[in-house]
């Protein structure tokens, strides 16, 4: 956070940056209040079953085998397959509409060049990757939070922070403008050889970051890494910026992450999948068996003779004739097969995604693509609506960096940030619908989308030397024809 230089600009620090003050926290108990009700929200449990999910710990891990005990109470039963299958459609939805968004580079533009070079060398390929987790986590949990802060070098970072460890204070309904916002995150260390795990605060307001240890709901100063910080030190002086550095990219402005519209999707193809595998699984050891004169002393007993030997001894006497029978319902593979089809259906539907595996037979047309597109496009003009709106706010920042470390004044620069969606295309069917329409397209365009082709400038430059060896051929082969074309154009000059 420390900068050991400061260059004069054509605006004066206080214009960009407030300096610093250690006020300290006027009311815990009322933060301490907050933080334990937030703890325990629906909200916050959400957010943190959508992550969970997304990384394959679902309900399903926790489920326990239950029969009708004495007096019709349920009673878990440990001797029966209990699989606990996940098929994660819900993660799958989440990545193909994050690289449907984000998988390609966006494009910036502007009329300063100047400005949008700078730009485009601060959204690299590794701001990339972390614009597509933050995607991720937008969708996980509603909101995903970025930090813009200053590394030890003096180099403008950025950090992401999930919807389960921000507890915001808006000013605003339509939570536009925060007033102070709290974190909550653990932190794990080791004493006396064994792994424990402590809880701690951070508040972000204004004049800067307050911290603190939270223990039995009671808020303590961290003095390990100090109770209070300023988001910036210039000459050893702290300041700070004129806004809580805490930008808020949502999934929509109705801050529903997407674990909300397939949770019970999700859950029931796990239920379906595993049932369907415990069936599969149970036989003439552990199913349920008509046993008639058994020649033992308990079912107990009767168990274990089947399991350890994998034969039982059975009586008859006069008419009474013994024999083991299982008590079999039939599985109909086929009508598991249907209804999991459904859910699968059903959750790509309310996730508003698409289904890939619907185009895999010959080759698809624009309306097909368009078609199966359909649903994701329109989330994704919602998603794309609410990151436009960050991606402003974070050039704020952005831009007092380069006014701070002399790269220039472009507070009043305007660029233009395009998200480019990837999206199933047939090239072929789209070039030939240009040249129906007279429509040409420079060698650059079309050079800059072969997939095998990472640097344009220097396959135009392959190209032209190529044409100027070919020319040089020519020349040589027929100089008279050659010199004949060079007076007929020098005599139509003249």
């Amino acid at each position: 956070m420390i900068f050991d230089f400061f260059v004069n600009t054509a605006r004066k620090l206080n214009n960009f940056v407030k300096k610093s003050f250690t006020g300290g926290i006027e009311d815990k108990s009322f933060l301490e209040s907050e933080i334990a009700k937030w703890k325990e929200s629906p909200q916050r449990k959400e957010a943190i079953s959508g992550f969970l999910y997304y990384s394959g710990y679902h309900d399903i891990l926790y489920k326990k085998r239950m029969v009708i005990g004495q007096g019709g109470e349920l009673k878990e039963v440990k001797n029966l397959p209990n699989r606990k299958d996940i098929d994660n459609q819900y993660a799958a939805a989440i990545d193909k509409k994050a690289n449907y968004f984000l998988g390609k580079p966006i494009a910036i533009d502007g009329s300063n060049k100047q400005y949008v070079d700078i730009i485009k060398k601060i959204f690299d390929r590794k701001m990339m990757s972390k614009l597509k987790a933050t995607a991720k986590k937008s969708m996980n949990g509603a909101i995903a939070w970025v930090f813009p802060y200053y590394g030890g070098s003096g180099k403008l970072k950025f950090k992401v922070f999930p919807s389960y460890e921000i507890l915001p204070f808006w000013k605003d309904d339509e939570h536009e403008e925060l007033d102070y916002a709290i974190r909550l995150y653990t932190v794990d260390y080791y004493k006396s050889g064994s792994k424990k795990t402590i809880e701690k605060v951070e508040i972000y307001r204004l004049e800067g970051v307050y911290r603190y240890i939270l223990n039995s709901g009671k808020l303590s100063p961290d003095k390990e890494a100090g109770e209070y910080e300023s988001y910036v030190s210039l000459n050893d002086l702290p300041y700070n910026w004129e806004k809580i550095p805490l930008i808020a990219f949502k999934y929509n402005d109705n801050e529903i992450p997407l674990i909300r519209r397939v949770k019970p999707l999700q859950d029931a193809i796990n239920e379906l999948l595993s049932m369907f595998h415990n069936h599969m699984l149970e036989d003439n050891r552990n199913t349920i068996l008509v046993i008639e004169n058994y020649d033992g002393t308990d079912l107990g007993e009767f168990r274990y003779n089947l399991s350890e030997y994998g034969a039982v001894k059975v009586r008859s006497t006069g008419d009474s004739k013994g024999g083991v029978h299982t008590l079999r319902i039939e599985v109909n593979a086929e009508n598991y097969k249907a209804i999991l089809q459904i859910l699968k259906d059903a959750i790509i539907e309310n996730a508003k995604s698409f289904d890939g595996k619907l185009l895999s037979s010959g080759t698809p047309n624009r309306m097909n693509i368009l078609s199966m597109y359909q649903d994701i496009d329109i989330d994704t003009n919602d998603f794309e609506t609410e990151y436009q709106a960050a991606l402003e706010e974070l050039l704020y920042f952005i831009n007092v960096h380069l006014s701070l470390t002399g790269q220039g004044d472009f507070f009043d620069e305007k660029v233009t940030i395009t998200f480019n969606r990837d999206m199933l295309m047939n090239e072929a069917e789209i070039m030939q619908t240009l040249n129906t329409s007279g429509v040409k397209i420079s060698n650059r365009t079309l050079l800059s989308q072969v997939p095998f082709v990472d640097d344009v400038e220097k396959e135009m430059n392959l190209i032209m030397k190529e044409q100027e060896s070919d020319m040089d051929v020519y020349v040589k082969a027929f100089p008279q024809t050659t010199s004949k074309k060079d007076n007929e154009e020098l005599n139509d000059e003249e």
